[in-house]
């Protein structure tokens, strides 16, 4: 659950960096793949965890 955390935690970082940038071509690049990972790190929280042996 951890690292569900940190890849959303990376992904607000690269979005509002992408936000800052983002009348050029690159920042909407940036910003939509710090979107998808902020949707991965949401998506892999929901994930059920596999059992441990």
């Amino acid at each position: 659950m951890a690292t569900s955390w940190i890849v959303a935690a990376i992904g607000i970082v690269v979005t509002l960096f992408g936000w800052y940038l983002t009348p050029t071509a690159w920042g909407y690049g940036i910003l939509g793949f710090g979107l998808a990972w902020i949707v991965l790190g949401i998506l892999d929280m929901f994930r059920a965890p596999t059992r441990a042996r």
